[in-house]
């Protein structure tokens, strides 16, 4: 056998790829597995971007760019609803999902042996992704106590000399903790000192959130921060693989350097759907939220159940939910899920800092949850 390139030693398979093949073969021996642990909108799109889709009779290359229209539109929507300002020109690259674009990020501006802070509990991707070009990263942990923010005094503490990246993300994944204008000026002021760019991975702003940020809006923040963002969440799209990245145009120039290697242009018929969304007015939020809002009222029964504690400001498709003391993350999903036959996320998926947690999807028709919240009506984890 062929061995395999030696970035792949310290890479494990994406959990979420393992743990489904899982599920699906309980599905094939019979079992009613119920999914609460991915977030993967079940809703539909806008009538307005599928028909757009359809109505798209272009199928050639595109550019490496996007569709001039797409990312004034990706500008637009950043002026209404961030109040930030892009030339959409050459500060917005349209991305095939926000997922890639933290490899093109990485491959841009990482050499082999620079350093990348991550926060734990985050997303597995910003490790793995750093670890396949052979980067390090460098773990900093996040507090339940402290919002789930970075404490960057503490942080300082460590020789950054080999930090070149700091992925940040807000509202968080998986806690649903929002960041605010003063957690943003901290971190592009702690960016400016020491050099390092720091990247906002924003995909679920609109999600159960009255107050949708970006770091770009705070002063100077072009000079040393970047953005990732999503139709996925926001628009129900996430199977389109439609995302941004968005910043300051030399930034944007270098990701580009990487991204025109690696594919061929965003299908045409996407690129027009995308822009109707972006196009859509605040009531597609509104009536959104109202769903979400619902489904989140049976996961917080569920967890009363259960005997966990949840944030009620939190944002985002998931609700992240503190287990009793004493009891470990996957013991207790694996639990519920050879025994009730119920698949929930365990914290640890994300993290040594997410031990004592599982995540809840709401990406499940209220009915699901119900019967859900009828099959561990008698279980309790205390």
């Amino acid at each position: 056998m062929l061995s395999t390139a030696k970035r792949l030693n310290d890479v494990k398979e994406y959990y979420f790829s393992i743990k489904l093949r899982e599920v699906r073969s309980l599905i094939e021996q019979g079992k009613p597995i119920i999914n609460l642990g991915i977030g993967s909108p079940d809703l539909s799109p806008p009538e307005k971007v599928i028909s757009a889709l359809k109505n798209a009779d272009t199928h050639g290359y595109q550019s490496y760019q996007g569709l001039p229209d797409l990312r004034k539109a990706i500008a637009d929507f950043y002026k209404k609803y961030y109040s930030v300002d892009l030339k959409f020109e050459n500060q917005v690259l349209p991305l095939m999902g926000s997922k890639e674009g933290i490899l093109h990020i990485s491959m841009a501006f990482l050499n082999q042996g620079d350093q990348v802070l991550i926060p734990d509990p985050g997303y597995p991707t910003y490790a793995s992704v750093t670890k396949l070009i052979e980067a390090e990263p460098v773990l900093y942990k996040l507090h339940e106590n402290k919002h789930w923010w970075p404490d960057l005094n503490a942080i300082e503490k460590n020789d950054l000399s080999k930090v070149k990246i700091m992925w940040v993300n807000y509202p968080h994944m998986p806690t649903g903790s929002n960041g605010n204008e003063a957690l943003f000026k901290e971190l592009i002021a702690f960016g400016k000192k020491h050099d390092i760019l720091i990247v906002n991975d924003n995909p679920y702003s609109f999600v159960l959130n009255d107050e949708p940020q970006s770091i770009l809006s705070v002063d100077g923040a072009k000079d040393v921060a970047i953005e990732l963002n999503s139709l996925s969440k926001t628009f129900n799209m996430a199977g389109w693989r439609v995302g941004m990245v968005v910043g300051h145009e030399d930034h944007i120039n270098a990701i580009l350097k990487v991204k025109s290697n690696m594919d061929s242009g965003m299908f045409y018929g996407i690129q027009k759907g995308a822009i109707e969304a972006l196009k859509l007015s605040s009531d597609w939020f509104d009536s959104m939220n109202l769903v979400y809002k619902e489904r989140r009222s049976i996961i917080w029964e569920i967890c009363d159940i259960l005997g966990c504690s949840y944030d009620k400001d939190s944002s985002g498709l998931f609700v992240w939910a503190k287990i009793p003391v004493g009891k470990k993350s996957e013991e207790i999903t694996d639990m519920i899920l050879y025994d009730h036959d119920v698949f929930i996320t365990p914290g640890t998926v994300f993290g040594s800092q997410g031990e004592g947690y599982i995540r809840f999807s709401l990406c499940v028709e209220k009915n699901k949850m119900k019967e859900v919240l009828n099959r561990i009506s008698k279980m309790n984890l205390s």
